[in-house]
């Protein structure tokens, strides 16, 4: 039973005779059983005593790690799971988090493996970097720990040219490697967590006027973070947000609206998409 189990974990037998004797001398039961069914189990009379956390607070635990799970395919965040799951068997979950969307291309998954290893490593990494303006340059940074947000992985990473700490979007990054030399300082999560909380967003942003008709609303609402400034009498409305200038979803929902939508201001949008749709008309015609 000790060469499966080490298998499943990949450590050595040793390695998990060791776990097994550290958690009898933490009080833990763990008993063996021969036979063809036998192996490994904690006896069902024990009781984990002084428990810092109770029935609601294991369902959250358990919520948010399997969102993590559906998100980042890792043995160790499985097996984690498994043991939050086995330390509160009776508890009925009913909040789920789904994030599989996230890691469908398997290549950002792969990245995601080797950076966390990277950053465990605790050594400067360098990798070719391509912006939101398609301009690629090298970078060089100490790898502080990846992030989902705004729909996508980021590496937080602390910039060596510029001593700042700097998020980067990992499907925009490539021919990733690890150096010999060791990062220059420790990094502190939480520091670095409020550091970024407090950083002006770099992007430029403008402003976007919309008239939409009436069926857009609960999509407008859906899709786009904005507000609705004014509505007419037959159910047409404004619509009014401020958005990242190169970014594409926005843009893309946008168009995908059709002429159920029309943009109001500003003029620099509304010749891209005149400018854009012709060109695609040209594509077809050709």
């Amino acid at each position: 039973m000790t060469c499966l189990l080490a298998q499943k974990f990949e450590v050595s037998t040793r390695t998990i005779v060791r776990d097994i004797d550290t958690l009898c001398l933490a009080g833990i039961p763990v008993v063996s059983n021969c036979g063809t069914n036998g192996g490994y189990e904690i006896l069902d009379t024990f009781e984990m005593q002084r428990q810092v956390a109770g029935g609601v607070d294991y369902s959250y635990v358990i919520c948010a790690l399997q969102g993590l799970a559906s998100a980042y395919a890792n043995k160790d965040v499985e097996a984690t799971l498994e043991k939050m799951q086995s330390l509160s068997p009776n508890i009925e979950n009913t909040m789920f988090m789904d994030l599989s969307v996230v890691h469908e291309n398997r290549d950002t998954n792969q990245m995601l493996f080797i950076l966390n290893q990277f950053i465990q490593n605790k050594h400067i990494i360098q990798f070719s970097y391509t912006n939101s303006n398609d301009n690629q340059k090298e970078v060089e940074v100490e790898p502080v720990a990846t992030i989902y947000k705004w729909y996508n992985w980021y590496l937080i990473g602390y910039n060596l040219k510029y001593q700042d700490y700097r998020m980067y979007k990992v499907i925009r990054m490539d021919n990733l490697k690890i150096s010999k030399k060791e990062n220059t300082k420790t990094h502190d999560l939480n520091e670095v967590n409020i550091i970024l909380q407090n950083k002006e967003d770099e992007r430029k942003k403008t402003v976007i006027l919309l008239h939409c008709k009436e069926k857009l609303k609960s999509k407008c609402r859906e899709y786009l973070n904005g507000k609705i400034t004014n509505e007419f009498e037959n159910g047409d409305f404004e619509y009014e947000m401020v958005v990242p200038e190169n970014e594409q979803f926005w843009y893309g929902v946008i168009l995908s609206f059709g002429k159920n939508v029309k943009v109001i201001d500003p003029p620099e949008l509304i010749n891209r998409i005149k400018q854009d749709c012709a060109d695609i008309i040209q594509i077809y015609n050709d």
